[in-house]
Protein backbone atom coordinates (compact mmCIF):
# COMPACT_ATOMS: atom_id res chain seq x y z
CA UNK A 1 0.00 0.00 0.00
CA UNK A 2 1.18 3.62 -0.74
CA UNK A 3 -0.47 6.04 1.66
CA UNK A 4 0.16 8.94 -0.46
CA UNK A 5 -3.07 10.35 -0.04
CA UNK A 6 -3.79 9.14 3.83
CA UNK A 7 -2.10 11.87 6.66
CA UNK A 8 -0.75 10.33 9.11
CA UNK A 9 -0.64 11.19 12.95
CA UNK A 10 2.68 11.28 14.97
CA UNK A 11 1.12 11.62 18.00
CA UNK A 12 1.73 8.60 18.81
CA UNK A 13 5.25 8.72 18.18
CA UNK A 14 5.43 11.80 20.83
CA UNK A 15 3.75 9.65 23.45
CA UNK A 16 5.91 6.96 23.06
CA UNK A 17 9.10 9.11 23.37
CA UNK A 18 7.74 10.04 26.82
CA UNK A 19 7.53 6.55 27.13
CA UNK A 20 4.03 5.55 26.78
CA UNK A 21 3.44 1.78 25.56
CA UNK A 22 0.41 0.96 24.15
CA UNK A 23 -0.17 -2.68 23.11
CA UNK A 24 -2.16 -3.94 19.81
CA UNK A 25 -5.32 -5.04 19.81
CA UNK A 26 -6.69 -7.47 16.69
CA UNK A 27 -8.64 -10.71 17.63
CA UNK A 28 -7.33 -13.65 15.46
CA UNK A 29 -10.44 -16.64 16.01
CA UNK A 30 -8.17 -19.15 18.18
CA UNK A 31 -10.75 -21.78 17.79
CA UNK A 32 -11.57 -22.19 14.25
CA UNK A 33 -9.74 -21.97 10.96
CA UNK A 34 -11.47 -20.12 8.27
CA UNK A 35 -11.73 -22.01 4.73
CA UNK A 36 -14.12 -19.88 2.79
CA UNK A 37 -16.04 -17.01 2.99
CA UNK A 38 -18.95 -16.36 0.30
CA UNK A 39 -20.49 -12.70 0.41
CA UNK A 40 -24.09 -11.90 -0.90
CA UNK A 41 -24.42 -8.81 -1.58
CA UNK A 42 -27.12 -6.46 -2.39
CA UNK A 43 -26.95 -2.91 -3.67
CA UNK A 44 -29.28 -0.06 -4.06
CA UNK A 45 -29.71 3.30 -5.30
CA UNK A 46 -32.04 3.91 -3.21
CA UNK A 47 -30.30 4.24 -0.08
CA UNK A 48 -26.57 3.33 1.56
CA UNK A 49 -27.91 0.32 3.27
CA UNK A 50 -26.83 -2.96 2.33
CA UNK A 51 -28.29 -6.25 2.58
CA UNK A 52 -25.62 -9.23 3.01
CA UNK A 53 -25.42 -13.03 3.70
CA UNK A 54 -22.29 -14.46 4.20
CA UNK A 55 -21.32 -18.22 4.67
CA UNK A 56 -18.36 -19.17 6.52
CA UNK A 57 -16.30 -21.97 6.06
CA UNK A 58 -14.38 -23.01 9.38
CA UNK A 59 -12.65 -26.09 10.58
CA UNK A 60 -11.98 -26.80 14.51
CA UNK A 61 -8.24 -26.59 15.70
CA UNK A 62 -6.42 -27.35 18.26
CA UNK A 63 -8.41 -28.63 21.64
CA UNK A 64 -10.62 -25.67 21.52
CA UNK A 65 -12.98 -27.08 19.62
CA UNK A 66 -16.23 -26.93 22.04
CA UNK A 67 -15.63 -23.07 21.86
CA UNK A 68 -17.92 -20.19 20.27
CA UNK A 69 -17.04 -18.83 16.89
CA UNK A 70 -15.92 -15.58 17.08
CA UNK A 71 -16.27 -13.29 14.02
CA UNK A 72 -15.55 -9.49 13.80
CA UNK A 73 -18.59 -7.36 12.76
CA UNK A 74 -19.23 -3.93 13.77
CA UNK A 75 -22.91 -3.45 15.25
CA UNK A 76 -25.37 -1.14 15.22
CA UNK A 77 -24.61 2.60 17.14
CA UNK A 78 -27.09 3.73 19.65
CA UNK A 79 -28.62 6.30 17.41
CA UNK A 80 -29.19 3.61 15.04
CA UNK A 81 -27.83 5.41 12.03
CA UNK A 82 -24.74 2.97 10.69
CA UNK A 83 -23.58 -0.55 11.66
CA UNK A 84 -24.65 -4.00 11.04
CA UNK A 85 -27.76 -6.13 11.90
CA UNK A 86 -27.55 -9.64 12.18
CA UNK A 87 -31.25 -11.09 11.86
CA UNK A 88 -30.55 -14.68 11.71
CA UNK A 89 -27.51 -17.67 12.17
CA UNK A 90 -27.99 -20.78 11.15
CA UNK A 91 -26.06 -24.36 10.23
CA UNK A 92 -27.46 -26.34 8.09
CA UNK A 93 -30.29 -24.53 7.59
CA UNK A 94 -30.91 -24.66 11.51
CA UNK A 95 -30.86 -21.41 13.39
CA UNK A 96 -28.21 -21.32 15.73
CA UNK A 97 -27.65 -18.94 19.37
CA UNK A 98 -25.21 -16.46 18.73
CA UNK A 99 -24.28 -12.49 20.51
CA UNK A 100 -23.60 -9.51 19.02
CA UNK A 101 -21.72 -6.82 20.47
CA UNK A 102 -18.57 -4.75 21.14
CA UNK A 103 -18.10 -5.33 17.54
CA UNK A 104 -18.03 -8.98 17.51
CA UNK A 105 -20.46 -11.99 16.53
CA UNK A 106 -20.27 -14.42 18.43
CA UNK A 107 -21.40 -18.09 17.78
CA UNK A 108 -22.48 -20.56 19.96
CA UNK A 109 -22.99 -24.17 20.71
CA UNK A 110 -20.52 -25.38 17.70
CA UNK A 111 -18.74 -27.43 19.55
CA UNK A 112 -21.45 -30.28 20.26
CA UNK A 113 -21.62 -31.08 16.46
CA UNK A 114 -19.80 -33.83 15.70
CA UNK A 115 -17.97 -32.10 13.18
CA UNK A 116 -16.32 -29.66 15.00
CA UNK A 117 -14.87 -32.35 16.96
CA UNK A 118 -13.14 -34.08 14.19
CA UNK A 119 -12.47 -30.95 12.31
CA UNK A 120 -14.67 -31.65 9.90
CA UNK A 121 -16.08 -28.25 8.21
CA UNK A 122 -18.77 -26.66 8.89
CA UNK A 123 -20.87 -24.12 7.38
CA UNK A 124 -22.24 -20.96 9.00
CA UNK A 125 -24.48 -18.96 7.01
CA UNK A 126 -25.08 -15.12 8.41
CA UNK A 127 -27.91 -12.91 7.60
CA UNK A 128 -27.45 -8.96 8.16
CA UNK A 129 -27.96 -5.55 6.96
CA UNK A 130 -26.79 -1.92 7.40
CA UNK A 131 -25.51 1.09 6.11
CA UNK A 132 -21.55 0.30 6.64
CA UNK A 133 -19.31 3.54 8.30
CA UNK A 134 -16.36 2.07 6.55
CA UNK A 135 -14.78 -0.58 5.07
CA UNK A 136 -17.42 -0.02 2.23
CA UNK A 137 -17.39 3.37 1.27
CA UNK A 138 -20.42 4.42 -0.71
CA UNK A 139 -20.59 7.86 -2.06
CA UNK A 140 -19.97 9.67 -5.29
CA UNK A 141 -16.41 10.06 -7.01
CA UNK A 142 -14.54 13.12 -8.68
CA UNK A 143 -17.29 13.26 -11.59
CA UNK A 144 -20.25 13.13 -8.83
CA UNK A 145 -21.22 9.32 -9.84
CA UNK A 146 -22.37 6.91 -6.94
CA UNK A 147 -19.30 4.20 -6.29
CA UNK A 148 -18.93 1.65 -4.17
CA UNK A 149 -15.48 0.78 -2.61
CA UNK A 150 -14.55 -1.87 -0.61
CA UNK A 151 -11.46 -0.26 1.22
CA UNK A 152 -10.35 -2.50 4.52
CA UNK A 153 -6.95 -2.03 5.26
CA UNK A 154 -5.77 -2.79 7.83
CA UNK A 155 -8.91 -4.36 9.94
CA UNK A 156 -11.96 -2.11 8.45
CA UNK A 157 -13.40 -5.01 6.57
CA UNK A 158 -15.26 -5.76 9.87
CA UNK A 159 -17.91 -2.79 9.15
CA UNK A 160 -19.41 -4.27 6.50
CA UNK A 161 -18.67 -8.08 6.50
CA UNK A 162 -18.29 -11.06 9.45
CA UNK A 163 -14.71 -11.85 9.37
CA UNK A 164 -11.71 -12.80 11.44
CA UNK A 165 -10.07 -9.65 10.62
CA UNK A 166 -6.48 -10.53 10.86
CA UNK A 167 -3.89 -11.26 8.63
CA UNK A 168 -3.05 -14.67 10.53
CA UNK A 169 -6.55 -16.05 9.00
CA UNK A 170 -6.75 -16.06 5.21
CA UNK A 171 -8.82 -17.55 3.23
CA UNK A 172 -10.47 -18.25 -0.56
CA UNK A 173 -12.98 -15.68 -1.48
CA UNK A 174 -16.17 -15.71 -3.65
CA UNK A 175 -18.36 -12.25 -4.15
CA UNK A 176 -22.11 -12.60 -5.30
CA UNK A 177 -23.21 -9.06 -5.74
CA UNK A 178 -26.56 -8.00 -7.06
CA UNK A 179 -26.48 -4.02 -8.04
CA UNK A 180 -28.39 -2.09 -10.46
CA UNK A 181 -27.55 -3.16 -13.78
CA UNK A 182 -25.95 0.55 -14.85
CA UNK A 183 -22.60 -0.74 -12.59
CA UNK A 184 -20.02 -2.93 -13.41
CA UNK A 185 -18.27 -4.91 -10.31
CA UNK A 186 -14.96 -5.83 -9.98
CA UNK A 187 -13.80 -8.03 -7.51
CA UNK A 188 -11.00 -10.49 -6.57
CA UNK A 189 -10.12 -13.63 -8.22
CA UNK A 190 -11.88 -14.47 -11.62
CA UNK A 191 -14.80 -13.35 -13.03
CA UNK A 192 -17.79 -16.62 -12.96
CA UNK A 193 -20.57 -15.21 -13.54
CA UNK A 194 -22.52 -12.44 -14.86
CA UNK A 195 -26.37 -12.37 -15.35
CA UNK A 196 -28.83 -9.69 -16.02
CA UNK A 197 -31.92 -10.50 -13.72
CA UNK A 198 -35.59 -10.57 -14.29
CA UNK A 199 -36.50 -7.45 -12.94
CA UNK A 200 -34.78 -5.72 -15.66
CA UNK A 201 -32.84 -3.85 -13.46
CA UNK A 202 -30.34 -5.42 -11.53
CA UNK A 203 -27.39 -7.94 -12.41
CA UNK A 204 -25.81 -10.40 -10.37
CA UNK A 205 -21.77 -10.74 -10.52
CA UNK A 206 -19.91 -13.36 -8.95
CA UNK A 207 -16.27 -13.20 -8.67
CA UNK A 208 -14.33 -15.95 -7.10
CA UNK A 209 -10.63 -16.66 -5.79
CA UNK A 210 -9.06 -19.91 -6.02
CA UNK A 211 -6.07 -18.61 -3.49
CA UNK A 212 -6.30 -17.87 0.14
CA UNK A 213 -6.09 -14.08 1.06
CA UNK A 214 -6.33 -11.86 4.05
CA UNK A 215 -9.51 -9.77 4.96
CA UNK A 216 -7.30 -6.51 4.35
CA UNK A 217 -7.36 -7.13 0.74
CA UNK A 218 -10.43 -8.93 0.04
CA UNK A 219 -13.00 -6.18 -2.01
CA UNK A 220 -15.75 -5.17 -4.30
CA UNK A 221 -15.38 -2.24 -6.50
CA UNK A 222 -19.35 -0.91 -7.72
CA UNK A 223 -19.27 1.42 -10.37
CA UNK A 224 -19.65 3.00 -14.25
CA UNK A 225 -16.17 1.65 -15.65
CA UNK A 226 -14.12 1.40 -18.66
CA UNK A 227 -12.50 -1.75 -19.58
CA UNK A 228 -9.05 -2.38 -21.56
CA UNK A 229 -8.31 -5.78 -21.50
CA UNK A 230 -4.09 -5.82 -22.48
CA UNK A 231 -3.39 -9.34 -22.77
CA UNK A 232 -1.96 -11.91 -21.00
CA UNK A 233 1.75 -12.02 -19.31
CA UNK A 234 2.40 -15.55 -19.09
CA UNK A 235 -0.83 -16.46 -18.86
CA UNK A 236 -2.25 -13.42 -16.49
CA UNK A 237 -5.13 -11.17 -17.71
CA UNK A 238 -3.89 -7.79 -17.75
CA UNK A 239 -6.84 -5.60 -17.25
CA UNK A 240 -7.07 -1.53 -16.41
CA UNK A 241 -10.46 -0.30 -15.15
CA UNK A 242 -11.37 3.38 -14.68
CA UNK A 243 -14.36 5.70 -14.80
CA UNK A 244 -15.60 6.70 -18.64
CA UNK A 245 -14.45 10.06 -18.25
CA UNK A 246 -11.15 9.43 -17.61
CA UNK A 247 -11.21 6.48 -20.34
CA UNK A 248 -7.98 8.19 -22.36
CA UNK A 249 -5.69 9.03 -19.38
CA UNK A 250 -6.49 6.04 -17.27
CA UNK A 251 -5.83 3.51 -19.80
CA UNK A 252 -2.53 5.31 -20.65
CA UNK A 253 -1.57 5.12 -17.09
CA UNK A 254 -2.30 1.70 -16.33
CA UNK A 255 -0.90 0.56 -19.21
CA UNK A 256 2.67 0.16 -17.72
CA UNK A 257 1.49 -2.67 -15.59
CA UNK A 258 2.38 -5.29 -18.15
CA UNK A 259 5.51 -4.12 -18.17
CA UNK A 260 5.86 -3.82 -14.42
CA UNK A 261 4.52 -7.17 -13.99
CA UNK A 262 6.52 -8.99 -16.49
CA UNK A 263 10.11 -7.52 -14.75
CA UNK A 264 8.90 -8.83 -11.33
CA UNK A 265 7.21 -12.38 -12.59
CA UNK A 266 11.54 -12.20 -14.02
CA UNK A 267 12.39 -11.28 -10.29
CA UNK A 268 10.30 -13.33 -8.16
CA UNK A 269 8.51 -16.12 -9.88
CA UNK A 270 4.92 -17.16 -11.12
CA UNK A 271 2.60 -14.49 -10.38
CA UNK A 272 -0.03 -15.79 -7.40
CA UNK A 273 -3.15 -15.04 -8.58
CA UNK A 274 -6.05 -15.44 -11.48
CA UNK A 275 -5.37 -11.58 -12.99
CA UNK A 276 -4.00 -8.61 -12.35
CA UNK A 277 -6.56 -5.68 -12.34
CA UNK A 278 -5.49 -1.85 -11.98
CA UNK A 279 -8.89 0.20 -10.83
CA UNK A 280 -9.38 3.73 -10.41
CA UNK A 281 -11.49 4.27 -7.08
CA UNK A 282 -12.28 6.17 -3.98
CA UNK A 283 -9.36 4.51 -1.86
CA UNK A 284 -8.10 6.83 1.09
CA UNK A 285 -5.04 5.81 0.10
CA UNK A 286 -2.71 6.33 -3.30
CA UNK A 287 -3.10 3.02 -3.68
CA UNK A 288 -4.02 -0.12 -2.19
CA UNK A 289 -2.52 -3.43 -2.94
CA UNK A 290 -6.00 -5.62 -2.94
CA UNK A 291 -5.19 -9.00 -4.19
CA UNK A 292 -5.38 -9.77 -7.87
CA UNK A 293 -7.32 -6.29 -8.11
CA UNK A 294 -5.37 -3.13 -7.23
CA UNK A 295 -7.25 0.09 -6.23
CA UNK A 296 -5.59 3.28 -7.04
CA UNK A 297 -6.61 6.86 -5.68
CA UNK A 298 -8.64 8.51 -8.26
CA UNK A 299 -6.97 11.95 -8.26
CA UNK A 300 -3.38 10.03 -9.33
CA UNK A 301 -5.00 8.65 -12.58
CA UNK A 302 -4.16 11.58 -14.83
CA UNK A 303 -2.60 10.33 -17.37
CA UNK A 304 0.78 12.31 -16.61
CA UNK A 305 2.63 8.40 -16.68
CA UNK A 306 4.30 9.24 -13.12
CA UNK A 307 2.72 6.73 -11.54
CA UNK A 308 5.22 3.75 -12.84
CA UNK A 309 7.00 3.66 -9.39
CA UNK A 310 3.29 3.41 -7.62
CA UNK A 311 1.96 0.44 -10.38
CA UNK A 312 5.76 -1.12 -9.57
CA UNK A 313 4.78 -0.83 -5.41
CA UNK A 314 1.02 -1.96 -5.54
CA UNK A 315 2.19 -4.77 -8.34
CA UNK A 316 4.89 -6.17 -5.58
CA UNK A 317 2.69 -6.30 -3.28
CA UNK A 318 1.06 -9.25 -4.84
CA UNK A 319 4.02 -11.23 -4.25
CA UNK A 320 4.44 -9.41 -0.92
CA UNK A 321 2.09 -8.85 1.43
CA UNK A 322 -1.24 -11.00 -0.35
CA UNK A 323 0.58 -14.36 -1.02
CA UNK A 324 3.19 -14.62 1.86
CA UNK A 325 1.31 -12.14 4.19
CA UNK A 326 2.77 -11.13 7.58
CA UNK A 327 2.06 -13.25 10.38
CA UNK A 328 0.96 -10.21 12.65
CA UNK A 329 1.11 -6.63 12.36
CA UNK A 330 4.44 -5.71 14.13
CA UNK A 331 5.72 -7.71 10.76
CA UNK A 332 4.08 -5.15 8.16
CA UNK A 333 7.82 -4.50 7.11
CA UNK A 334 7.91 -7.83 5.21
CA UNK A 335 4.86 -6.24 2.92
CA UNK A 336 5.89 -2.78 2.74
CA UNK A 337 9.09 -2.45 3.00
CA UNK A 338 9.18 -5.08 0.21
CA UNK A 339 7.32 -3.31 -1.77
CA UNK A 340 9.47 0.00 -1.23
CA UNK A 341 12.63 -1.68 -2.24
CA UNK A 342 11.99 -4.30 -4.96
CA UNK A 343 10.06 -0.57 -6.48
CA UNK A 344 14.02 0.98 -6.25
CA UNK A 345 15.06 -2.44 -7.90
CA UNK A 346 12.83 -2.34 -10.67
CA UNK A 347 13.47 1.48 -11.15
CA UNK A 348 17.21 0.18 -11.09
CA UNK A 349 16.19 -3.05 -13.89
CA UNK A 350 14.40 -0.24 -16.17
CA UNK A 351 15.98 3.03 -15.97
CA UNK A 352 19.84 2.49 -14.14
CA UNK A 353 21.42 2.49 -11.07
CA UNK A 354 21.23 6.32 -10.75
CA UNK A 355 17.78 6.28 -10.40
CA UNK A 356 18.10 3.94 -7.64
CA UNK A 357 20.45 5.35 -6.03
CA UNK A 358 18.15 8.94 -6.06
CA UNK A 359 15.24 7.24 -4.42
CA UNK A 360 17.08 5.32 -1.92
CA UNK A 361 18.77 8.90 -0.84
CA UNK A 362 15.34 10.64 -0.24
CA UNK A 363 14.58 7.63 1.84
CA UNK A 364 17.15 7.58 3.66
CA UNK A 365 16.60 11.49 4.59
CA UNK A 366 13.00 10.42 5.52
CA UNK A 367 14.15 7.66 7.89
CA UNK A 368 16.55 10.03 10.18
CA UNK A 369 13.81 12.74 9.96
CA UNK A 370 11.57 10.28 11.03
CA UNK A 371 13.58 8.77 13.87
CA UNK A 372 14.07 12.28 15.83
CA UNK A 373 10.03 12.54 15.67
CA UNK A 374 9.85 8.94 17.12
CA UNK A 375 13.26 7.46 18.75
CA UNK A 376 11.97 4.86 20.23
CA UNK A 377 10.34 3.07 17.19
CA UNK A 378 11.80 -0.04 15.01
CA UNK A 379 11.44 -1.46 12.39
CA UNK A 380 9.61 -4.77 13.98
CA UNK A 381 6.71 -2.76 15.92
CA UNK A 382 5.58 -3.73 18.97
CA UNK A 383 4.63 -0.47 20.70
CA UNK A 384 1.91 1.62 18.63
CA UNK A 385 -1.69 0.83 19.56
CA UNK A 386 -2.72 0.40 15.76
CA UNK A 387 -1.31 -0.75 12.27
CA UNK A 388 -2.36 2.55 10.31
CA UNK A 389 0.15 3.69 13.21
CA UNK A 390 2.58 2.04 11.53
CA UNK A 391 2.65 3.25 8.06
CA UNK A 392 5.80 5.28 8.47
CA UNK A 393 9.28 5.80 7.23
CA UNK A 394 10.33 2.32 9.79
CA UNK A 395 8.05 -0.04 7.53
CA UNK A 396 8.19 1.44 4.47
CA UNK A 397 11.73 3.43 3.99
CA UNK A 398 13.83 1.25 6.49
CA UNK A 399 12.42 -1.90 5.74
CA UNK A 400 13.66 -1.27 2.24
CA UNK A 401 16.78 0.03 3.23
CA UNK A 402 17.19 -3.13 5.33
CA UNK A 403 16.60 -5.42 2.21
CA UNK A 404 19.14 -3.17 0.33
CA UNK A 405 22.01 -3.58 3.10
CA UNK A 406 21.05 -7.02 2.73
CA UNK A 407 21.48 -7.26 -0.59
CA UNK A 408 24.96 -5.66 -0.41
CA UNK A 409 26.13 -8.22 1.95
CA UNK A 410 25.24 -11.18 0.47
CA UNK A 411 25.24 -10.30 -3.32
CA UNK A 412 22.95 -10.17 -6.03
CA UNK A 413 22.65 -13.80 -6.92
CA UNK A 414 22.13 -15.51 -3.12
CA UNK A 415 20.23 -12.37 -2.28
CA UNK A 416 17.43 -12.87 -4.90
CA UNK A 417 17.76 -16.36 -4.73
CA UNK A 418 17.00 -16.01 -1.07
CA UNK A 419 13.71 -14.24 -1.94
CA UNK A 420 12.85 -16.60 -3.90
CA UNK A 421 13.13 -19.22 -1.60
CA UNK A 422 11.39 -17.19 0.94
CA UNK A 423 8.72 -16.46 -1.40
CA UNK A 424 7.86 -20.07 -2.54
CA UNK A 425 7.95 -21.65 0.99
CA UNK A 426 5.66 -19.18 2.12
CA UNK A 427 3.71 -18.47 -0.93
CA UNK A 428 0.06 -18.62 0.03
CA UNK A 429 0.61 -18.32 3.91
CA UNK A 430 1.80 -16.27 6.68
CA UNK A 431 5.93 -15.29 7.74
CA UNK A 432 7.39 -13.73 10.44
CA UNK A 433 10.62 -11.86 10.24
CA UNK A 434 12.61 -15.08 11.43
CA UNK A 435 11.29 -17.13 8.45
CA UNK A 436 13.04 -14.85 6.42
CA UNK A 437 15.85 -14.71 8.28
CA UNK A 438 16.05 -18.46 8.10
CA UNK A 439 15.51 -18.79 4.32
CA UNK A 440 18.72 -16.23 3.96
CA UNK A 441 20.82 -18.13 6.17
CA UNK A 442 20.07 -21.49 4.38
CA UNK A 443 20.72 -19.77 0.91
CA UNK A 444 23.66 -17.71 2.34
CA UNK A 445 24.95 -19.89 4.53
CA UNK A 446 25.90 -17.10 7.00
CA UNK A 447 24.64 -16.15 10.43
CA UNK A 448 22.06 -13.01 10.24
CA UNK A 449 21.12 -12.50 13.91
CA UNK A 450 23.28 -9.99 14.78
CA UNK A 451 22.14 -7.77 10.83
CA UNK A 452 18.47 -8.84 11.94
CA UNK A 453 18.56 -7.23 14.94
CA UNK A 454 20.86 -4.52 14.71
CA UNK A 455 18.82 -2.71 12.02
CA UNK A 456 15.07 -4.25 12.40
CA UNK A 457 15.01 -4.21 16.31
CA UNK A 458 16.84 -0.98 17.51
CA UNK A 459 15.23 2.08 17.43
CA UNK A 460 18.11 4.41 16.79
CA UNK A 461 20.04 5.06 13.59
CA UNK A 462 23.99 5.41 13.40
CA UNK A 463 25.57 8.77 13.08
CA UNK A 464 29.51 8.88 11.85
CA UNK A 465 31.76 12.01 12.49
CA UNK A 466 35.25 12.39 11.01
CA UNK A 467 38.23 13.78 9.84
CA UNK A 468 40.94 12.85 7.53
CA UNK A 469 44.16 13.43 6.67
CA UNK A 470 47.45 12.39 4.77
CA UNK A 471 49.74 10.47 6.97
CA UNK A 472 53.44 11.37 7.96
CA UNK A 473 54.36 8.42 4.41
CA UNK A 474 52.14 10.57 2.62
CA UNK A 475 50.73 7.31 1.20
CA UNK A 476 48.12 6.26 3.52
CA UNK A 477 45.07 8.36 4.31
CA UNK A 478 44.41 8.63 8.41
CA UNK A 479 40.70 8.48 9.35
CA UNK A 480 39.42 9.09 12.55
CA UNK A 481 35.76 7.84 13.01
CA UNK A 482 33.20 8.57 15.82
CA UNK A 483 29.68 7.14 16.31
CA UNK A 484 27.38 9.14 17.46
CA UNK A 485 24.03 6.81 18.92
CA UNK A 486 21.18 8.59 20.42
CA UNK A 487 20.37 4.95 22.34
CA UNK A 488 21.98 3.17 25.11
CA UNK A 489 23.67 -0.38 23.88
CA UNK A 490 26.34 -2.14 21.93
CA UNK A 491 27.95 0.22 19.00
CA UNK A 492 27.03 -0.60 15.32
CA UNK A 493 28.23 -2.75 13.32
CA UNK A 494 29.28 -0.69 10.38
CA UNK A 495 30.73 -1.90 6.81
CA UNK A 496 31.65 1.64 5.44
CA UNK A 497 33.08 1.96 1.52
CA UNK A 498 35.41 5.18 1.81
CA UNK A 499 35.45 6.80 -1.70
CA UNK A 500 38.84 8.81 -2.18
CA UNK A 501 38.90 11.44 -5.48
CA UNK A 502 42.66 12.25 -6.35
CA UNK A 503 43.44 15.19 -8.76
CA UNK A 504 41.34 14.94 -12.25
CA UNK A 505 39.07 12.83 -10.38
CA UNK A 506 35.72 14.10 -8.74
CA UNK A 507 33.27 12.15 -6.43
CA UNK A 508 30.06 11.70 -8.31
CA UNK A 509 31.58 12.26 -11.90
CA UNK A 510 34.24 9.56 -12.15
CA UNK A 511 34.65 6.50 -10.11
CA UNK A 512 36.83 7.19 -7.00
CA UNK A 513 39.00 5.07 -5.21
CA UNK A 514 37.00 2.70 -3.13
CA UNK A 515 38.07 0.87 0.11
CA UNK A 516 36.17 -1.07 2.47
CA UNK A 517 36.21 -0.89 6.71
CA UNK A 518 34.61 -2.48 9.13
CA UNK A 519 34.09 0.05 12.24
CA UNK A 520 32.85 -1.68 15.35
CA UNK A 521 33.35 0.80 18.53
CA UNK A 522 32.38 4.27 19.13
CA UNK A 523 35.82 5.40 17.97
CA UNK A 524 38.04 3.95 15.59
CA UNK A 525 41.36 5.02 13.52
CA UNK A 526 41.85 3.82 9.75
CA UNK A 527 44.74 3.94 7.32
CA UNK A 528 43.93 2.83 3.88
CA UNK A 529 46.66 3.79 0.78
CA UNK A 530 45.69 6.18 -1.36
CA UNK A 531 47.67 6.67 -5.38
CA UNK A 532 48.33 10.26 -4.64
CA UNK A 533 46.75 13.45 -2.87
CA UNK A 534 43.28 13.11 -1.87
CA UNK A 535 41.11 16.07 -2.74
CA UNK A 536 37.73 14.79 -1.65
CA UNK A 537 37.13 11.96 0.74
CA UNK A 538 33.51 10.77 1.26
CA UNK A 539 31.29 7.95 3.01
CA UNK A 540 29.55 5.62 1.50
CA UNK A 541 30.09 7.10 -2.03
CA UNK A 542 27.85 4.48 -4.01
CA UNK A 543 24.43 4.70 -1.52
CA UNK A 544 24.85 1.33 0.40
CA UNK A 545 24.83 1.69 4.15
CA UNK A 546 22.30 3.48 6.22
CA UNK A 547 24.42 6.30 7.95
CA UNK A 548 24.34 9.87 8.12
CA UNK A 549 27.94 11.32 8.01
CA UNK A 550 30.31 14.29 8.47
CA UNK A 551 33.96 14.15 7.33
CA UNK A 552 36.29 16.83 7.52
CA UNK A 553 39.29 17.37 6.34
CA UNK A 554 42.53 18.35 9.00
CA UNK A 555 43.92 21.20 8.26
CA UNK A 556 48.00 20.55 7.01
CA UNK A 557 50.89 22.76 8.53
CA UNK A 558 50.83 25.87 7.54
CA UNK A 559 47.21 26.44 6.13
Amino acid sequence: MNPFRFCLSFTLAFLLSSGVALAQSHSPGASYDVLHYQFSLELSDASNRIQGETAVTVRSVGEDSGKPLVLNLIGMKTEGTTGMEVTRVSLDGSPVPFDHGKGRLTVRDLGQRAEAKDGSPLIITIAYAGIPADGLVISENKHGERTFFGDNWPDRARHWLPVVDHPSDKATVAWKVTAPSHYQVVANGRLVEETDLSDGQSRLTVWRTEAAIPTKIMVIGVARFAVEHLGEVNGTPVQSWVYPQDRDAGFRDLARTVRVLRVFEEMLGPYPFAKLAGVQSTTRYGGTENASAIFYSETRIDGSGKNEPLIAHEVVHQWFGNSVTEADWHDVWLSEGFATYLTSVYLEKTYGREAMDQKLQRERRMIYQFNREAPLLSVIDTKSAHPTQMLNPNSYQKGGWVLHMLRNRLGDEIFFRGLRAFYEKHRGGNAATADLRREMEIVGGTNLEGFFSQWLDRPDEPVVEGTWELDSTGERLAMVLKLVQTQDGAPFVLPIEIGVANQGSKIGQEAPELHSVEMSKKEETFRVPVSSKPVEVTLDPRTNLLIEWSLEREKEKGE
